[in-house]
């Protein structure tokens, strides 16, 4: 399956953005973003299992972001609110179609077998 995101921008801190991720096909299995700021690893941000019973956030993003999924549209969502400039990186989202929820591994980028091109979220101060 073919992932696609979209919705980043420039905003400033405090401002919310919605990212979107629309898969060419059905995605059965955890789906998940992940970031990458410049100069460093790309790290996981949210996780959520097939039907969205099972939930994952980062610690740094606990309490501002939502992870949600639209199975019947295909597609992927994370509501970012109060953005900080810290949250400047480029978000990915990824599919993993092989397992079941595991929290261990949907924290993992081995754990996934597509991804999307990338958006570009920056947050100025």
């Amino acid at each position: 399956v073919q992932l696609q995101a979209s919705g980043g921008g420039l905003v400033q801190a405090g401002a919310s953005l919605r990212l979107s991720c629309a898969a060419s096909g059905r995605t059965f299995g955890t789906m998940a973003w992940f970031r990458q700021a410049p100069g460093k690893e790309r790290e996981s941000v949210a996780a959520i299992s097939w039907i969205g019973n099972s939930k994952y956030y980062a610690d740094s993003v606990k309490g501002r972001f939502t992870i949600s999924r639209d199975n019947a549209q295909n597609t992927l969502y994370l509501q970012m609110n109060s953005l900080k400039p810290e949250d400047t990186a480029l978000y990915y989202c990824a599919a993993d179609q092989t397992t079941g929820w595991n929290l261990v591994r949907a924290k993992k980028q081995q754990a996934y077998n597509s991804w999307g091109q990338g958006t570009q979220v920056t947050v100025s101060s």
